[in-house]
């Protein structure tokens, strides 16, 4: 609590004083080059609209810290709850703040992922996890559809960065891409902001606790649809499409919002759809495309924040202090909780409209823009209609919202007397309320300056006049908002008992959104996956392998048949290269015939095909390749031989079944030879295309001069295609934790009898370990003899990989070798007694060296990951090339000694496990994994 509190404290702090420079008009940005040939950068870029979204996530985001102090059970896990509530403050600043629009995008999908967390936070709860799933697809498709407008709109701009998009002008409207740009721009908005017809998640993400709900409606994540209508709205909004789809879609969900929070028994539910409602008016004013609505809905986002939480916060005193939040329960709590009920009506009556709040500013505000005249009858006459009916629906539920928990007789079916609650938790939701209240009477003092730098970082030079005073006099705005007061009491007074006892629309409840969600989304989903399961699953993985083998081949085929016509014919082999791939066929075919009578076999044969392929990239001119591949079969042949003892016992096969497997070995075969064909083919029509070379001229005419080696493909590696590397290793890394957790799990109940007799030699016996010693004496001295030179070569190939066949993938390998020999020789337990691996730290050392590589560039003004290199004079040795690559290519080696010793050793824990004695609650070798790790 303190930490989430602090930082939310600090950065409330640091936005405030940052204030007298986004006041005076300029952009503050703060850009780190990432990509910059790709226009990717991390920008941060605060201007007036930025700035009021980050005052409200921070000061709201402090004030529910505190709130969810008292809120929250001792029971409950509110270490993760604070650190997810962290996150979610952390992702709502970062969209609010990007400066790049595929930044945006990220962070627009962080939200998403954050709040599925905080969603489902009871996850032992069926309610929990259904609502967190359905926020999480419904948001993350519109996620998806921002992605691919994000791209179509840099596209037409030519840059991703957000100041080029808002300066291009009408160049987005223009663009034959517009109508695609912007349903998929749309789609996302409103899948965010709960807009008709997405507004079924929003009410089942009520399962969350209620001060994520609080912060979730007012500040973050629901906002996030409106803030991306506003940023875009100088560019995108001056189009008949636009007006027509937002304007209509922000109506059909005020009026439906409006209408299904009336007739809500849960508060929460009520509050949810009344939040829904007020979407639907800010985006209805963002539709009308004129600055004065803009500016009406800038305003009434901050309203809306400040009394939606305060009344949140409500309903979780309540639900706290009574039990329950269900309307036919409560009544009369003003006995109980005067101060409490105070606060909540007048945070009732600024989401009603009524005068001298803060929410009846705003609503005036869309009243006069409803009522301004349009040329088209129906616009005319529809918007100031759907105003005012759903105005007088909003007065009609906030009345039911104050009368049917507050008034009334005493509550009777209570499991406890309801009180106060401690006056800490009360202070955030007094001073929301308090704010509510004073923008209300004093609005030009209070927001006034705050709302002007929003405006005006919105609409620049566009910006019109606008008044915040509280009396305009006799108009329609006024007379639009005196009859949607009294028309709210006429629709709830002869009614309240329906309302209080209904849970829902009536004639809706067939066509409620959550129960087409599931039955054409997750039911068809699920029924379309079962149903390809019983075509294409099997418990056998041949057959699998088979469809997806036979796929490549046609996909090879294909391939290399469109330049049948064009392919040259081939130039005489090389007989001694011809007799390699004979022996390298020969030990493929012959180790799928030794597969059915012995593994070990089987095995060394794969090794000589493995070995053909190795002398066939060395005689291609691919050093680094050969490399990698010969020192990947021999770690692969270790890891088989460790392997090998915990494959199933082959079974006798019957002799009915004897001319099917027969036929199938076959197929088998004859499809392994056309896949060959197929990749031969394929292969010979890439590699004798006439096409230019292009991207490798330039790889081969710039390795050594920006990057400082005369070995291309490790320049590749470590310099043009860092961030390759950096992905390429760190899922390596994933990978290799993933099957620690999966061998620390691994119990096969082999009993010792079943043993090969060299197994049972080491299982530590005194005669056993006596035999062992003498069989193994020879081996073992060798292979410690070996141990430093293995070492030093593995250093040699480091240091020379710039310019020579090496690198830090092939050392690494070498030295992971190193490590595994003194396994094979001494055996575990000698070796952890005497040396401490730690490929766990290997892993972490690795890849922090290679992300501090990639940091130091950009700590010296160049983009991540960006290199140099230069000579150094050194005595004796005269100028030796150094290069920063270097670094990034040891951080390289370090994690890819980690994961390989990480993975063999686990398995080789496995296979010379002791066998577990009765009764013992922890096996041995867990220990010993314990110990290296």
């Amino acid at each position: 609590m303190y930490v989430t509190g602090g930082v939310a404290a600090l950065l409330f702090l640091v936005t405030l004083l940052l204030f007298p420079q986004v006041s005076a008009g300029d952009a503050l940005i703060y850009r780190i080059e990432w990509i910059p040939q790709l226009g990717l950068n991390l920008t941060l870029r605060m201007d007036g609209l930025a700035w009021l979204f980050c005052v409200l996530i921070t000061l709201i985001g402090l004030l529910v810290v505190l709130y969810a102090r008292y809120y929250m059970s001792p029971r409950d896990p509110v270490a993760r709850f604070y650190a997810l509530l962290l996150a979610f403050m952390g992702a709502m600043l970062g969209l609010v703040l990007s400066g790049n629009i595929i930044q945006l995008a990220v962070f627009w999908e962080l939200t998403s992922l954050v709040s599925f967390l905080l969603i489902g936070y009871w996850y032992h709860r069926g309610d929990a996890r259904d609502g967190a799933r359905m926020a999480l697809i419904v948001t993350g498709m519109g996620g998806l559809a921002l992605f691919v407008a994000m791209l179509l709109i840099g596209h037409i701009v030519g840059s991703y960065e957000l100041d080029a998009v808002l300066a291009s002008g009408s160049t987005l409207v223009d663009s034959p891409l517009y109508p695609v740009t912007l349903i998929l721009f749309l789609l996302a908005a409103f899948t965010k902001s709960a807009q008709f017809p997405f507004q079924f998640w929003l009410p089942n993400a009520m399962t969350a606790p209620t001060p994520v709900s609080a912060y979730l409606h007012s500040a973050t994540m629901v906002k996030a649809g409106v803030f991306l209508l506003t940023r875009f709205w100088p560019v995108m909004s001056d189009s008949e499409l636009w007006f027509a789809i937002v304007t209509y879609t922000g109506l059909a969900t005020l009026i439906f919002g409006a209408a299904a929070a009336l007739f809500q028994r849960d508060l929460k539910g009520l509050l949810a759809y009344s939040t829904i409602s007020h979407l639907g008016l800010i985006t209805t004013l963002l539709g009308m495309g004129t600055p004065l609505a803009a500016v009406a809905a800038i305003f009434h986002i901050a309203n809306h924040a400040t009394f939606k939480a305060s009344l949140f916060m409500v309903v979780g005193i309540i639900d706290h202090e009574t039990g329950t939040r269900d309307v036919r329960k409560l009544s009369g709590l003003w006995r109980f909780m005067p101060f409490t009920a105070t606060f909540a009506i007048i945070a009732s009556g600024a989401m009603a409209g009524v005068p001298l709040l803060n929410g009846f500013l705003s609503k005036e505000m869309f009243f006069t823009e409803t009522a301004e005249f349009h040329p088209d009858i129906f616009v005319n006459y529809s918007l100031p209609i759907g105003a005012t009916i759903a105005g007088m629906l909003s007065v009609a539920y906030s009345i039911k919202f104050v009368h049917g928990v507050f008034f009334g007789p005493p509550p009777t079916e209570l499991d406890r007397v309801p009180h106060e609650p401690p006056a800490l938790m009360r202070r955030p939701m007094e001073l929301l309320v308090v704010v509510c209240l004073a923008v209300g009477i004093i609005p030009g003092i209070t927001i006034g300056p705050f709302l002007a730098a929003a405006v005006h970082s919105v609409l620049g030079a566009d910006t019109p006049y606008y008044s915040l005073s509280v009396w305009h006099g006799f108009n329609w705005p006024l007379l639009m908002s005196l009859l949607a007061m009294l028309g709210g009491v006429v629709i709830y007074v002869p009614y309240y008992r329906r309302f209080r006892d209904v849970d829902g629309l009536p004639f809706l409840t067939r066509f409620r959104g959550q129960r087409i969600f599931e039955r054409l989304l997750l039911n068809a989903t699920n029924k379309w996956a079962r149903s390809f399961i019983e075509l294409f699953g099997t418990q056998r993985l041949q057959p699998q392998i088979f469809i997806v083998v036979l796929l490549a081949l046609l996909a090879g085929v294909a391939a290399g048949w469109a330049r049948m016509g064009n392919l040259p014919l081939p130039e005489s082999l090389d007989p001694v290269l011809g007799l390699v791939w004979l022996v390298g066929g020969i030990s493929a075919i012959a180790a799928a015939q030794q597969a059915k009578f012995h593994r070990l076999a089987a095995m060394i044969l794969m090794g000589g095909a493995g070995l053909a392929t190795c002398i066939t990239f060395a005689w291609l001119s691919a050093p680094d390749l050969a490399l990698t591949q010969l020192l990947a079969e021999i770690a692969t042949t270790v890891l088989i031989l460790l392997g090998l003892r915990w494959l199933p016992k082959r079974l006798p096969v019957p002799e009915d079944l004897t001319l099917k497997m027969r036929l199938r070995r076959l197929r088998d075969v004859g499809l392994a030879v056309l896949v060959g064909l197929g990749a031969a083919l394929l292969s010979y029509a890439v590699m004798t295309r006439s096409a230019p070379l292009g991207i490798s001229e330039f790889f081969l005419e710039n390795a050594y001069i920006q990057g400082g080696g005369t070995n291309v493909v490790n320049v590749m590696l470590v310099d043009f295609r860092g961030f390759d590397t950096m992905g390429e290793i760190t899922v390596l890394g994933v990978v290799a934790l993933t099957v620690f957790g999966l061998l620390r799990r691994f119990r096969p109940a082999v009993d010792s009898a079943e043993r090969p007799e060299q197994q049972r030699l080491l299982d530590g016996s005194a005669d056993g370990q006596r035999v062992a010693d003498d069989f193994l004496r020879i081996p073992s001295l060798i292979m410690s003899w070996l141990f430093p030179v293995v070492i030093l070569i593995a250093i040699y190939m480091l240091l020379r990989g710039h310019d020579l066949p090496g690198g830090g993938f092939i050392a690494g390998i070498i030295m992971s070798l190193a490590f595994i020999l003194q396994y094979m020789a001494h055996g575990t337990r000698w070796v952890e007694e005497r040396l401490r691996v730690l490929p766990v730290l290997w892993i972490g050392w690795g890849l922090g060296l290679a992300m501090l590589t990639g940091l130091g560039a950009m700590a010296l003004g160049a983009p991540f990951l960006t290199s140099a290199f230069a000579y150094a004079e050194i005595p004796l040795l005269g100028k030796i090339p150094l290069a920063t690559a270097l670094l990034f290519d040891l951080g390289v080696f370090a994690l890819v000694v980690g994961a390989t010793v990480l993975m063999l050793i686990a398995l080789a824990h496995q296979s010379i496990r002791r066998p577990k004695p009765a009764g013992s609650a922890k096996p041995r070798e867990r220990e010993g994994l314990a110990k290296w790790n």
